[in-house]
């Protein structure tokens, strides 16, 4: 099925090879934020917003994951389409947003979608809102659902960018993470991946693994820069309660990685790939040529996002209701009930909060906190015209005291933390918040030392899927590698 009005042209294809422009070009800074200010902290909602659309189905569960996924027999794969179809129409619609900037189809395991389904939803996206030739739009593969043919399938239908869950090129590490794929699965993928989506393909890599060790680490993480130097994310192994490799830790059949252990391994990663030329954009994610997630970056700068499918998250101005703040919305997390819902009513929408302006704020500093180019002070001033962030965090207190002893950085950017601090970032939030919290409304806050805390998305009690975007949260250095936004998505 063709997607009207929005394929890549053929510019857009040759941006995004080495050289072209786009991912392929010149390493530079972060995209600029091009923004209206953010509704909720007093001004129009932008007319844009980022799409995540979750196929909750896997073959098999993995070892370790807790996410919101689904084992089945049989996928009745037309009703699931027709459903994520009508939802993308109708919360577009709901948005009155009038132009899509990325779409990320994330799971489970969106690779065992067939290529017309994704070309429904993006078809289905073009025909409401504007959706922009070469605009970014990712796919999750798994090596074991990831053939040539498949692939070129998913690039007829839209898809310019794969996320590849490698995980490990270890046989006997991916037996112990339960994948059904093999190493050599594994790198065939990437390699086909690579000629599909030149400049644009991703793989996911775990680390912190029981029994693993900082050199077996180095010479994994080694052999797979051989093999994708476009964007890697690494996520720090969290045992989940209920999950089988939980079990076997704490059942003591299998070692618990040493704190400083996995800390090290963090940073050995961190040194090879910057020695490398890579970026360090976000606490787990790391580019070269310039081939940073759009899609994830819309997170991290708390821009609106919608989700579609069952457990998506979103966070969006339902104007089209009359509304006038920012909603947090989660969709109904089991995939049947989901699809009574959406059938009956148009979506599936089980929760929606209104968040407040401080809400938001709080939102932003931890989002915005994990990238390098941290809280810019436009940002902060689109959604606190107000309150800057020199009065917050320039006045004594916490936050001067985090930039004295070298974990944190405020200047004519904005706030953002040093390449130490953002190893340890959630050590630092809670102090950050508490400051915040003061400073926006003095009078209503608890007493010092009893700060409000703050509620992440994922924190909602529906599993793991939503948001979206490669950059998951298994990552836990010193709890700041941690869950963090797209863990919504697995």
């Amino acid at each position: 099925m063709a997607v009207r009005g929005w394929r890549p042209a053929a510019a857009a294809i040759a941006a995004a090879r080495p050289g072209g422009g786009g991912p392929g070009g010149a390493p530079g800074p972060a995209p600029a934020l091009e923004r209206a200010p953010e509704a909720g902290a007093g001004a129009a909602a932008p007319a844009t917003a980022a799409l995540y659309v979750h196929w909750p189905y896997c073959r098999k569960r993995c070892s370790y994951c807790n996410f919101n996924k689904y084992v089945v027999p049989v996928v009745d794969e037309a009703a699931v389409r027709a459903c994520l179809v009508r939802e993308a129409r109708t919360l577009l619609r709901l948005s009155q947003v009038q132009s899509v900037t990325s779409v990320f189809f994330g799971g489970g395991t969106p690779s065992l979608a067939s290529p017309g389904t994704i070309a429904a939803v993006l078809e289905a996206v073009a025909g409401v809102a504007h959706l922009p030739a070469g605009t970014e739009v990712t796919l999750e593969a798994n090596p074991s659902s990831a053939s040539t043919p498949r692939l070129a399938g998913f690039r007829a239908a839209g898809v310019n960018r794969l996320s590849v869950g490698v995980q490990s090129l270890d046989d006997a590490e991916l037996r112990l993470l339960g994948r059904e794929h093999t190493a050599a699965e594994a790198r065939g993928a990437v390699e086909v991946a690579r000629e599909l989506f030149p400049g644009r393909t991703s793989i996911d890599l775990i680390f912190g693994l029981p029994g693993q060790s900082r050199g077996a680490w180095a010479r994994g993480l080694e052999a797979a820069l051989g093999l994708c130097d476009d964007h890697v994310s690494l996520y720090q192994l969290t045992l989940e309660r209920g999950t089988a490799l939980a079990a076997q830790v704490w059942g003591g059949a299998l070692p618990t990685p040493p704190q400083d252990l996995l800390a090290d391994m963090y940073q050995t990663a961190r040194t090879m790939l910057v020695a490398a030329g890579f970026r360090h954009y976000e606490v787990s994610n790391f580019a070269r040529k310039g081939a940073l997630s759009t899609h994830n970056l819309s997170y991290w700068r708390a821009e609106q996002y919608i989700g579609v499918g069952p457990g998506a998250h979103g966070r969006f101005v339902p104007r089209g209701e009359g509304g006038h703040s920012r909603e947090a919305r989660v969709q109904t997390l089991e995939p049947d009930n989901w699809m009574r819902e959406v059938q009956s009513q148009g979506h599936g929408t089980r929760r929606r909060v209104v968040l407040s302006p401080l809400e938001q704020l709080e939102e932003l500093l931890a989002l915005g906190l994990r990238t390098d180019e941290g809280v810019t002070r436009e940002r902060w001033g689109c959604f606190s015209p107000q309150l800057s962030l020199e009065a917050v965090f320039g006045a004594p207190g916490e936050a001067k005291a985090l930039q004295e002893q070298g974990w944190l950085i405020l200047d004519s950017g904005g706030l953002r933390c040093t390449m130490k601090g953002l190893a340890l970032l959630d050590s630092l939030l809670p102090d950050l918040l508490c400051q915040l919290q003061r400073c926006w409304a003095p009078p209503a806050m608890p007493e010092e030392g009893s700060c409000a805390r703050l509620q992440h998305p994922e924190e909602d009690p529906v599993g793991g899927s939503g948001a979206g975007g490669e950059a998951v949260g298994r990552s836990g250095l010193a709890g700041a590698v941690s869950r963090n936004i797209q863990s919504q998505n697995r």
